[in-house]
């Protein structure tokens, strides 16, 4: 198979996002395909929509050979027009890689408005789709209206963990020093790190530490307010301010903890959370999103209402009091990552559902 990828930036861009097409990119090279990575300039949203009547990447994309093209959704305000434009002169479907839409972010309800219909208008100009999750799949044919082909690829984790490889015993044994939290992903608003920051206050007669490990530029604003928060309530001396952590260092950071925690106001799927089940840890999840799709309330982690500080504090302070619920859990944890498919199995669905659409000539002709 040919084919084209568009996406915002470099496709080693560090989130779960990018490596996820990332895993396809590699999967379809080492399965003898041909994937040409054609890459849009990160910009403000109403400079992407621009990006509709003037864009000379995009332009020299029409005049390419495919036969399919994929899209990160991720770029849906660029590709409106050029879609619609497509459909004039291309026979190749178009296939929308869908992580989580933009208007399912916690957002003020006048920009969602703005978000929702921007994205519905994206929606209509593909031919199929690749989804993350069950629960992005449903979000997104509810905004569409309307089904289209689709598959449902979860992320894996075994580039962290491989599964041939971890310990006979799904136990992750805790010692018996302070109870030891890990928050790991970009420091920015939606993660909710001031989420955190907030339960942690209330912890009390805890001996609790918090390691935070991500990039600390990202939103510098919502890393000084955090810092900030921490100092105020005398927090400062339990945290260690990591930011970015080496890929080849994070199976040792998550092994020294006892417990995930990323309170996001969404997240699509989360991949970071099964990463820290492959490691045995319990994981504080969001509850909007696709994480529920393998995180199981109170048997193998705890899902958050977002935003719900209160209720963060009660689930960790239940684990780091009772040690036999850490146990359940750590083990539960552990065998959730054995039984998720890995990114061979998951990818090989998505390049089988490809060679489909490319074959059965799948175009959407109301585009």
């Amino acid at each position: 198979m040919k084919i084209g990828l568009i996406i915002y930036g470099s496709l080693y861009t560090v989130s779960g996002g990018y490596l996820y097409d990332r895993m396809l990119v590699e999967h379809l090279r080492s399965q003898g395909d041909s994937v040409e990575i054609i890459s849009l300039p990160w910009r403000n949203y109403c400079r992407h929509l621009a990006d509709n009547f003037h864009s000379t990447v995009l332009d020299a994309v029409a005049h390419k050979s495919f036969d399919l093209l994929l899209q990160d959704e991720l770029n849906h305000p660029s590709l409106i027009r050029f879609n619609q434009r497509l459909q004039q002169h291309k026979s190749y479907p178009i296939v929308s890689i869908v992580h989580h839409l933009r208007s399912d972010e916690a957002h003020p309800p006048w920009q969602n408005a703005i978000y929702r219909a921007v994205e519905q208008r994206y929606l209509a100009t593909v031919d199929g789709f690749i989804f993350n999750s069950q629960s992005t799949r449903e979000n997104t044919f509810a905004l569409l209206n309307e089904q289209r082909p689709s598959v449902v690829c979860p992320p894996a984790a075994d580039h962290v963990f491989k599964k041939e490889k971890l310990l006979p015993s799904s136990e992750k044994p805790r010692d018996e020093g302070p109870f030891k939290l890990l928050f790991l992903g970009n420091v920015i608003a939606r993660k909710g790190i001031l989420v955190l920051l907030e339960a942690l206050q209330k912890l009390r007669n805890i001996d609790w530490r918090l390691t935070i490990a991500g990039d600390l530029t990202v939103d510098p604003k919502v890393v000084r307010k955090a810092r900030q928060l921490a100092d105020a309530s005398g927090m400062m001396q339990r945290i260690s301010w990591l930011g970015k952590v080496p890929g080849d260092e994070i199976q040792t950071l998550y092994r020294s903890h006892d417990l995930f925690v990323l309170p996001s106001f969404f997240e699509g799927f989360g991949i970071v959370y099964l990463e820290a089940m492959g490691a045995g840890l319990p994981v504080i999840a969001s509850a909007a999103g696709g994480a529920g799709d393998f995180v199981r309330h109170g048997e193998n982690g705890f899902l958050l209402p977002p935003g719900d500080s209160e209720m963060l504090c009660q689930f960790m302070r239940s684990l780091a009091v009772d040690r036999e619920l850490q146990r359940r859990m750590s083990l539960a944890a552990r065998e959730t990552y054995r039984k998720q498919p890995g990114w061979e199995n998951s990818m090989g669905n998505a390049r089988d559902f490809l060679f489909e659409m490319i074959n059965t000539g799948n175009k959407n002709e109301h585009r």
